[in-house]
């Protein structure tokens, strides 16, 4: 893969990430099982690309490896629940510029957690994703969909940056398709009990766009990111990646008539730029790596 088409496939999978709110307003069916059937067809994806990336042998699991994607399985399953019950309460845009707080969340949570210093254009960050939280909201009564919307959204963002944090603690043991396949698999595995007294009721077209979902917003989009990787530095990635807000609010304008105010705009202008401009400032590879990895939900 060249620098040039590594780039390109990096948009298709900001773009594919951007569709994932899409797909799930979409699809008429409860968030539950539009969470497990993503994971099972993100597993089958997944599984398909391991199987053609001959250079990405699976790694023997210890306990503690176990015990962490367990972790992350869980993170992720209320991560993508609360993703979901944002968009069918709030729509697709408030839902995706709220998952967007998670940079901001993980700054905070990584100082916490890894008791390290957090620099001044973090700093900077957290304000400006803060203000840009404030100027999407429509208004700041908790009985207002929009706000409800809003609220589960950033809670969805929350439970995505610790997932991250916990991706990083476990770095560098588990190949990241293995990795993913595995979350997915738990979370799969969490949600058909709830699920499964629904599923004979989801129509043949909504299963069409969990299939999407599941294969090309999760797996295809994710084994681009990968692959990506090995030619595209990782703050180049984290930069595309922040167009993913940019994709699905322009889709769901397009679809389903949202028209964001122009304080919508406002604010998601501040939050993307804010995440644009940390990336191009963060110092050191290992921040880089970690910025980019957070960008996929």
């Amino acid at each position: 893969m060249t620098p040039r088409t590594a780039l390109g496939a990096l948009h298709i999978g900001a773009l594919m990430f951007g569709l994932t709110g899409v797909f799930g307003k979409l699809a008429a069916a409860s968030p539950a099982v539009i969470v497990f059937g993503r994971a099972a067809f993100a597993v089958l994806a997944l599984g398909f690309f391991a199987r053609l990336a001959s250079n990405a042998p699976w790694q023997r699991l210890a306990t503690g490896d176990w015990l962490r994607l367990l972790l992350s399985g869980l993170l992720l399953a209320g991560h993508w629940v609360s993703f979901f019950v944002s968009v069918k309460i709030a729509g697709v845009a408030i839902a995706t510029l709220g998952f967007a707080s998670f940079p901001a969340f993980t700054v905070i949570l990584e100082g916490l957690i890894f008791r390290e210093r957090i620099r001044i254009n973090e700093i900077v960050l957290v304000a400006l994703v803060s203000i840009g939280l404030v100027l999407v909201t429509p208004d700041f009564d908790l009985a207002s969909q929009a706000t409800t919307g809003l609220l589960w959204s950033v809670a969805s963002g929350l439970l995505f940056s610790l997932l991250s944090l916990n991706n990083r603690a476990g770095s560098g043991r588990i190949p990241a398709v293995q990795a993913a396949l595995c979350q997915n698999l738990v979370v799969g595995l969490c949600l058909l009990p709830v699920a499964a007294p629904e599923l004979p009721e989801v129509r043949a077209m909504d299963w069409l766009w969990i299939s999407l979902l599941g294969i090309f917003c999760t797996g295809l989009a994710h084994s681009l990111f990968v692959a990506s990787l090995a030619v595209i530095k990782a703050r180049t990635a984290a930069v595309v990646f922040a167009l993913e807000p940019v994709y699905g609010i322009t889709v769901a304008w397009v679809l389903f008539g949202e028209n964001p105010t122009l304080r919508m705009l406002l604010g998601g202008a501040l939050i993307i730029t804010a995440i644009v401009v940390s990336s191009r400032l963060s110092a050191g590879s290992g921040s880089q790596g970690k910025t980019a990895q957070a960008g996929s939900h």
